[in-house]
């Protein structure tokens, strides 16, 4: 990993965590949802999601008193999906992160209602922001809503239910990886650009960048499914090739996945040539993106 990206997520990841908790542990919640909330809040995770909203920000040179909030936030949606993903109705995964999955701890049940309380937590903390301008609060609170739900991540997640046992073509596949993992990482990416003032140019430029990376991050995790094991990935590994799911290597075999990722990554960072940064913050996280092994 570069070391000015291995500096920035030194500094930020720990700020992350430290807001997450804070954030749920304000909430006048039955100690048993709140212990589930934090189990998996603190299972560990890249933070890649929030991270990449204060990348944007430190790419424009700008500073804002909510963006750690605006991250948290996204995070927030992003574990309740992994909790709700993990469930015997969904993908029935029995460890996430090396750890036991939330409801083999705390109960189906819990695991559902923890899920649903950190959806709706997300949503009132974009509400309660305090330094965003209130026309940039309504659209960061639309901007999720959209990314999160039918439209975008919760949409995702039932083509990729239905398409499981069928033989998805390239196209399709990357519609249910457009929606499933890219759109929540393109709210990320657009909340920096808003707090960032951006402009229209370049918030379309950054909307090609974060539709690429998503792309490639899911390719990535493809590939990774079917290269490392278990303890290395801390879930199943090649839990894809069991379930018989259309995957970049299953399609594409891996030789052909691993071009379709740098296809990708050279798209993602072209797009970011506006920044007129040979190594931007973004363009780093691009690079680690597709060269991780976890």
């Amino acid at each position: 990993m570069d070391k000015r990206l291995q500096s920035f997520i030194s500094e930020k990841a720990p700020l992350i965590d430290a807001e997450m908790n804070r954030l749920i542990d304000t909430e006048k919640a039955p100690s048993s949802l709140k212990e589930s909330m934090l189990y998996s809040v603190n299972a560990g995770g890249k933070r890649i999601r929030p991270l990449l909203v204060l990348a944007v920000l430190a790419d424009f040179g700008k500073d804002s008193a909510d963006a750690l909030k605006v991250a948290c936030a996204a995070e927030l949606i992003h574990t309740y999906s992994l909790i709700h993903d993990d469930l015997p109705s969904m993908d029935d995964d029995d460890f996430r992160r090396g750890k036991p999955t939330n409801h083999r701890v705390f109960g189906e049940a819990t695991a559902v209602l923890a899920g649903d309380a950190l959806q709706t937590r997300a949503f009132g903390i974009l509400a309660s922001l305090e330094h965003a301008k209130p026309d940039q609060v309504i659209r960061l609170v639309a901007l999720l809503a959209d990314a999160s739900g039918a439209n975008g991540m919760v949409g995702g997640q039932v083509l990729d239910m239905e398409g499981e046992t069928a033989a998805l073509s390239l196209k399709e596949l990357e519609e249910v990886h457009l929606h499933k993992t890219g759109a929540l990482l393109s709210f990320c990416i657009e909340a920096g650009a808003i707090l960032s003032d951006a402009e229209d140019a370049e918030l379309d430029q950054l909307r090609k960048y974060a539709k690429n990376i998503g792309l490639a991050f899911q390719i990535k995790d493809d590939i990774l499914d079917v290269t490392s094991t278990t303890e290395q990935l801390g879930k199943t590994a090649n839990s894809d090739a069991a379930s018989d799911k259309s995957t970049y290597p299953s399609l594409l075999g891996l030789e052909g996945a691993q071009q379709q990722l740098e296809k990708y990554h050279l798209d993602a960072t072209a797009s970011l040539d506006f920044l007129k940064k040979e190594n931007s913050m973004l363009k780093l996280f691009a690079d680690y993106i597709v060269q991780r092994d976890v």
